[in-house]
């Protein structure tokens, strides 16, 4: 139960706060208050009704409500953002305007005197309260005081307004920028990338490297049709994809997956499993893959390149993800995936999460190409949180100790908020070279 009432109560607090800053700090007019209140309520409760949807029914069971409350939460980590560091600012104004005691109050302490607790005859005067008028006094202060307390209520408003209208444009362009990037601007990066054992024969092949598509509630078959026609458009010699091809069960989304299918590569496609395949099914989706003629590679290996006797060839080998253990009985095991293996040949490792790299690295293996991080999709958020967790984010890096090179793709789709921002989705074109 704590599971629902904890996450809910932190987005209720996180509303009153947006409703705060942009409802009633700027003192709208109360029709578009009332506007304003009911919309920000409607977009809160739909956030965990598409997660109850998602629950009970099935992440395919309504797409409209799903891209709205995953687009409304991607747009409140900007728009929180925003808001607080305008908090922050005018506490920093504030501070910095406050004034600073320069002198001591010479009518609230006593003077240093030779007789204690006695004060001169000059500040005795000076101290002394002045007579005044008081119905002059009185009607001076009707006058005044209301105007001051009106110009600084004026100002308040003013600034409230400037901010919430700052904070609302700066982050609906940056979401607006984030779903054009997410939906329709994939890269296709070509990567060169030396090996010492790679052989001189195979010089310039490439792979076309598919990570996190993330099929499902957001991304459907017209999205990976669009993937598989770009992909062709490379012209590799092989495909890999690996995992989180999907996010639904195949009774749900099989049929638009079946879209890969049109993948066209010499040495055919192969695939590793990610941890969100075992969210919707875990083997059944192997099965389902391998019927639709992808080699998923289960803690195998094959031999690429040229099949006659003396051909020039390296060994590609997979492993599923590091969490499939507990939900499939089949855990990733680098030893077993290379055992017999010529260690002249040169080893090309598919693994889902960059961390596996620890294991993976122990077996002789050249490069690794995984995904999962996204690229931290939504900057500075994802990027933190990538990182706190996987020891490489996005690229291509060697990892110590062993001397192994690992790239880690951006991913292809996104997952949760359908944004990128400043992790551009890709379709890597890895170019492999002997050195």
């Amino acid at each position: 139960m704590r599971f629902i009432l904890i996450p809910s109560l932190i987005l209720a607090l996180l509303h009153w706060y947006i409703w705060r800053r942009l409802v009633r700090d700027t003192q709208l007019a109360t029709g578009a208050r009332h506007v304003a209140t009911l919309a920000l309520t409607l977009l809160a409760l739909s956030i965990p009704l598409t997660f109850v949807t998602w629950w009970t029914i099935s992440r395919s069971a309504s797409p409209a409500l799903s891209r709205l409350a995953l687009g409304w939460l991607g747009l409140i980590m900007y728009l929180l953002g925003f808001l607080m560091a305008g908090d922050l600012l005018r506490v920093a104004i504030r501070l910095r305007r406050r004034p600073r005691a320069t002198a001591v109050d010479s009518c609230a302490a006593p003077a240093l005197s030779s007789e204690p607790n006695m004060r001169t005859a000059v500040q005795v005067a000076a101290c002394a309260p002045t007579a005044i008028n008081t119905d002059a006094s009185a009607s001076r202060l009707v006058g005044v005081e209301p105007a001051s307390r009106l110009g600084r209520e004026t100002r308040r408003v003013f600034v409230a307004r400037v901010a919430a209208g700052s904070a609302l444009a700066v982050a609906g362009g940056i979401g607006a920028f984030g779903v054009r990037s997410a939906f329709w601007d994939i890269t296709t990066p070509e990567v060169p990338i030396a090996l010492s054992r790679f052989p001189r024969a195979l010089d310039g092949y490439t792979i076309a490297l598919l990570s996190d598509i993330h099929i499902g509630p957001l991304l459907d078959g017209r999205f990976l049709r669009h993937v598989v026609e770009q992909t062709n458009r490379t012209r590799p010699d092989l495909i890999a994809i690996v995992g989180d091809l999907v996010d639904g069960r195949v009774r749900e989304i099989g049929a638009q997956v079946a879209e890969l299918r049109g993948l066209r590569a010499r040495d055919g496609v192969c695939f590793v499993t990610g941890n969100h395949e075992y969210y919707s099914g875990g083997l059944v989706w192997v099965d389902f893959l391998r019927k639709l003629g992808l080699r998923v590679l289960m803690n195998e290996r094959v031999a690429l390149g040229d099949a006659s006797a003396r051909g020039a060839r390296f060994d590609l080998a997979g492993v599923p993800d590091h969490r499939a253990f507990a939900s499939s009985g089949i855990g990733p095991d680098a030893h077993a995936a290379t055992f017999g293996r010529d260690p002249e040949r040169e080893l090309v490792m598919l693994a889902h999460q960059p961390i596996q790299i620890a294991q993976t690295s122990r077996v002789g293996m050249g490069l690794q190409l995984s995904g999962h991080t996204h690229g931290g999709q939504m900057f500075p958020f994802g990027a933190v949180a990538a990182m706190l967790a996987q020891p490489y984010l996005a690229g291509l890096y060697r990892h110590t100790p062993g001397g192994s090179q690992i790239y880690v793709s951006r991913g292809t789709g996104f997952w949760g908020p359908p944004m990128r921002v400043f992790a551009p989705a890709e379709i890597s074109v890895i170019r492999l070279h002997s050195t």
